[in-house]
């Protein structure tokens, strides 16, 4: 695969710097690290994005997170492996990234109001939408991918 183009965070710098700081934000919120993980991998695995795919599975690596339950996550309606508050979470991930698909069921909504306080609904709701952009960005832009993770082999593959 190639690159469209390999400097577009220069040329469009004061675009890319509120983004990155939107993600220090979310970072910052109420949301555990864990859960924010999960959303991004989630929607980016759905929008079919390589470098976000590789960056959030290393990111939730080096935070602790398994990689069962990484590897777990296309099928997470069918896993025992999240709990009520991820699925609420991943449910309207899917939601919001199938948007015309979906419409943004109010069940999906419904379950998000049973497991977040006001606050934290409307930084996940926040955080979707930043890696729906991040993911139309560097798909679109066919930006690669690292090809290792976090103390994997570069041949594991």
């Amino acid at each position: 695969m190639t690159s469209r183009m390999t400097d577009h965070m220069k040329r469009a710098r004061a675009g890319f710097e509120p983004l990155f700081s939107v993600e220090a934000a979310i970072g910052a919120s109420t949301l555990e690290a864990s859960l924010i993980h999960l959303v991004k991998l989630r929607a980016s695995q759905i929008n079919g994005c390589a470098f976000c795919i590789q960056m959030h599975v290393a990111e939730a690596l080096k935070d602790g997170e398994t990689p069962l339950r990484l590897h777990m996550l296309p099928a997470w309606r069918e896993s025992s492996l999240y709990s009520a508050r991820e699925r609420a979470a991943l449910a309207w991930t899917e939601a919001l990234t199938l948007l015309s698909e979906t419409g943004a069921p109010d069940a999906d909504w419904a379950q998000v109001e049973a497991a977040f306080d006001v606050d934290e609904r409307a930084w996940l709701t926040l955080s979707i939408g930043a890696i729906n952009l991040w993911n139309r960005v560097q798909a679109g832009l066919r930006v690669p991918h690292p090809t290792t993770l976090p103390g994997a082999r570069a041949d594991a593959a």
